[in-house]
């Protein structure tokens, strides 16, 4: 079973639990971020090369991506293609917060028009913060401040920030998902 299946087909996710996943998440990925030895992508999350087909003998080095995962100027422009990056994580990284903190998959051509992909139907509730509420998971109301849901929707806008430069790297999202841990303890 992985997080798919634990996030949308299994019992709710209480806001404990997937603060947990997410943070645990962020520190594996730093972790393969700060290793020179590994390369870290995040191709669990529908990004997956081209394979020879029948009598092909050549493999394909762009990489086909699930649009909803894909960083912006991976999708964009040529120079991106192909070449995931540390920053490339973070965004998927972001897509994947999104989803958790939603209740709602990347890409669901089931919603209404204009909430088709979800980062771009979430951006503009993140921004206004008197509207985050729209787009936290409804099942999950009561379990977390408004602190914290302030807190998760500003490092969500950083990880899905079109500009790679902008993005946090993953030991900055670690460190913003622990205080956010640490002050709800506190």
């Amino acid at each position: 079973m992985d997080l798919t299946d634990w996030a949308f087909y299994c019992e709710t996710l209480s806001w404990t639990v997937r603060m947990k996943v997410v943070l645990d998440a962020a520190k594996g990925l730093a972790f393969l971020h700060r290793d020179k030895n590994y390369n870290a992508k995040l191709s669990d999350l529908m990004l997956a090369r081209n394979g020879p087909e029948g009598d092909e003998s050549h493999v394909s080095t762009r990489v086909m991506g699930t649009y909803g995962y894909a960083a912006p100027e991976y999708i964009a422009t040529e120079q991106f293609q192909g070449h995931l990056t540390k920053k490339s994580d973070v965004y998927a990284f972001g897509v994947v917060r999104l989803e958790l903190m939603s209740g709602k998959r990347a890409m669901d051509v089931n919603r209404p028009t204009g909430e088709h992909n979800l980062v771009e139907w979430a951006i503009p509730f993140l921004i206004a913060r008197r509207r985050i509420s729209k787009v936290m998971d409804a099942r999950i109301k009561g379990q977390y401040s408004d602190r914290e849901e302030v807190r998760i929707a500003h490092l969500t806008i950083q990880c899905l920030s079109v500009k790679p430069k902008l993005r946090p790297t993953m030991d900055e999202v670690v460190r913003s998902l622990e205080h956010l841990q640490h002050t709800k303890d506190a």
